[in-house]
């Protein structure tokens, strides 16, 4: 089975324990160019979330509460006048593709 459809069964599966309603989860991908005396906690902050992939790019599937706690704890971290974060939200990752030319820097065993 493709990683893109390991993904999209798992994202699909998000139940509450509580509820036993679905939850909402994305694919996420971050991208990131901060100043090099912030670079260490965005990216420790953001290991807690996602998995590692290369320099600046993490990507991983978390929930909507999930995203926005991410979001809160960088947006605290980062100078919004010197830094910039970019996230991709997906809903399903079906219509894509990964490829990776040279080595693999990350994996999916890098989350914190």
């Amino acid at each position: 089975m493709s990683l893109n459809k390991q993904i999209d069964r798992q994202v699909s599966r998000q139940i509450d324990r509580q509820t036993g309603r679905k939850v909402g989860v994305m694919f996420v991908i971050l991208v990131y160019d901060i100043n090099t005396k912030r670079v260490g906690k965005v990216l420790k902050t953001s290991r807690k979330y996602l998995h590692w992939v290369q320099n600046s790019v993490l990507e991983g599937k978390i929930s909507e509460a999930t995203y926005k706690k991410l979001k809160m704890e960088l947006g605290s971290i980062i100078k919004k006048e010197e830094d910039s974060v970019i996230f991709y939200t997906f809903r399903t990752t079906r219509y894509s593709k990964r490829e990776t030319l040279g080595i693999k820097k990350g994996g999916d065993d890098n989350i914190l």
